[in-house]
C-alpha cells in the first residue's frame, strides 16, 4: 500500500512540474491597442488660461482593447510643434489614476508645460499632444495627435513659496547645497544681494536639495522656468540688487557700485564700506559726532550709489523702525533693522549712534542677507 503511495505521488508531483514548465504557466503581458480617436479638445482649439486654482480643460479620448479583456492605463503628453514625443515636455495620467479614457488637466498645469515649450508669459502658442495607452510594460502611441493653441499667464501660477540663487557664477558656487536666499519681500516677489562673476553661469532654484524647479532669463527682463537645465550668463562681474516677481514672470537688475556710512551732520559718505560677500558690507574708521550748539549730532543712515540702465543713481537705506534716541546695550536688536528708502533725503529714517561710538575707530556692517532681517552693526575698537 505504501509503495502505491509513493508511485501516485510520484506521477502528481512530475505532472504539476510539467505543467509548470508548458508554455501555458508563463505569465506574459497582454497586448494592447492604441488610441485610435481623440475626442477633446477639438483640433486647434484655442484657450485663454485664467489664474483660478480651479480652472481646467478636459482630455477625452476612445476606449482601448485589451487582449485579457483587462483596463488599459493612459496618459495624456505634450510636446513642442514638431515633436514626435520621443522626449516630451510633460506627461500626465488621467483620470481615476490612470484608468479612465480622459484627463482633467488644470490651467495651472497647462501654463507649466507652455513654460516648458517656450511659450513666454502672457503670449500664445501651439503645443501638440496625444494618449498613450498601456497595459503592464506593454504600451502603444496613439496615431492620432492634436494641437492646442494656448495664451499663457502673465506670470507663475505656482508660485515658489523659497527661492535660492546657484551655479558657477553665483557666491555659493555650483554646489547645490550652498546656493544663496531671495528674501520673500511681498506676494510672489523675491530680492537679493550678491556678487555674479562675468562669463560663469547661475540660474535660480525653488530648493537646495534633490531636483529643484530651475528659473532663468534669456532677456534678463523676462523670467522662465526650465524643463531639465538652463543658465543665465553675465556680462559684468558686479555686485547685484536682483528682483524677481512670479506674479508677473519678471527679473531686473541693479548694479550696486558703492555703499558707504551716510553721516547727516556732514551731509556726506564719511566711510566707504566694501563689499564682504552674501550681503555683507564692512568699513572700519574713527566716527567723530558733530558739536551744535544745543550739543553733538548723531544721526546716520547708508547711502548707495547704483546703477539703472548705464546711469547712476543714489539710494539710501535707513531704520525700519523709526527712532529719535541713541541705543544702549539694552536696547532690541530690532533697533538697527534696515530697508531700502523710497527718497533720499539729509535728516529722515535715521538712526543714533551710541553715546560710545564718538571718537572711537568703529566697525559697521551693513547685512542684507536672504535668510535674516536687513540689518547692521556697530562695533567699537
Amino acid at each position: 500500500m505504501k509503495t502505491q503511495f509513493n508511485i501516485l505521488l510520484f506521477f502528481f508531483v512530475f505532472t504539476m512540474f510539467a505543467a509548470c514548465k508548458s508554455d501555458d504557466m508563463i505569465y506574459k503581458d497582454a497586448n494592447v491597442n492604441p488610441v485610435n480617436a481623440l475626442y477633446e479638445p477639438v483640433n486647434n482649439k484655442t484657450i485663454k488660461l485664467l489664474s483660478s486654482a480651479t480652472a481646467s480643460l478636459y482630455f477625452n479620448w476612445e476606449a482601448v482593447r485589451v487582449e485579457d479583456s483587462g483596463a488599459a492605463l493612459y496618459e495624456v503628453i505634450f510636446d513642442k510643434v514638431g515633436g514626435d514625443f520621443s522626449k516630451p515636455l510633460f506627461r500626465t495620467t488621467s483620470d481615476n489614476n490612470g484608468y479612465s479614457n480622459g484627463a482633467t488637466i488644470t490651467h495651472k498645469v497647462l501654463n507649466k508645460i507652455a513654460s516648458l515649450a517656450g511659450i513666454d508669459p502672457g503670449t500664445t502658442g501651439n503645443l501638440i499632444w496625444t494618449v498613450a495607452s498601456s497595459r503592464g510594460i506593454k504600451s502603444a502611441l496613439s496615431t492620432e495627435k492634436r494641437t492646442i493653441s494656448i495664451t499663457s499667464l502673465n506670470g507663475f501660477v505656482d508660485i515658489p513659496g523659497e527661492v535660492f540663487i546657484t551655479g558657477e557664477g553665483s557666491e555659493g558656487g555650483s554646489t547645490l547645497s550652498a546656493a544663496l536666499p531671495f528674501k520673500l519681500t511681498a506676494g510672489g516677489e523675491f530680492e537679493i544681494y550678491t556678487k555674479l562673476e562675468a562669463g560663469k553661469p547661475y540660474y535660480f532654484t525653488d530648493r537646495k536639495t534633490g531636483t529643484p524647479r530651475i528659473f532663468y532669463s534669456t532677456d534678463n527682463l523676462t523670467l522662465k522656468e526650465a524643463a531639465q537645465s538652463a543658465a543665465i550668463t553675465p556680462a559684468k562681474t558686479a555686485v547685484y540688487r536682483i528682483n524677481l516677481d512670479f506674479s508677473t514672470a519678471t527679473l531686473s537688475y541693479t548694479e550696486i557700485k558703492s555703499v558707504g556710512l551716510w553721516f547727516s551732520p556732514s551731509n556726506a559718505v564719511i566711510l566707504n564700506m566694501p563689499y564682504q560677500g552674501k550681503g555683507i558690507w564692512t568699513g572700519t574708521g574713527v566716527i567723530n559726532f558733530k558739536v551744535e550748539s544745543w550739543g553733538k549730532d548723531q544721526r546716520y543712515k547708508f547711502q548707495l550709489v547704483t546703477s539703472v540702465n548705464g546711469s547712476d543713481v543714489t539710494k539710501q537705506i535707513g531704520t525700519l523702525n523709526g527712532t529719535d534716541s541713541p541705543p544702549n546695550d539694552a536696547s532690541a536688536p530690532s533697533y538697527y533693522f534696515a530697508r531700502l528708502l523710497a527718497n533720499v533725503t539729509q535728516w529722515d529714517d535715521k538712526w543714533k549712534f551710541a553715546d560710545k561710538v564718538d571718537g572711537k575707530s568703529n566697525t559697521i556692517s551693513l547685512m542684507l542677507k536672504g535668510d535674516a532681517d536687513y540689518t547692521h552693526t556697530v562695533k567699537v575698537n
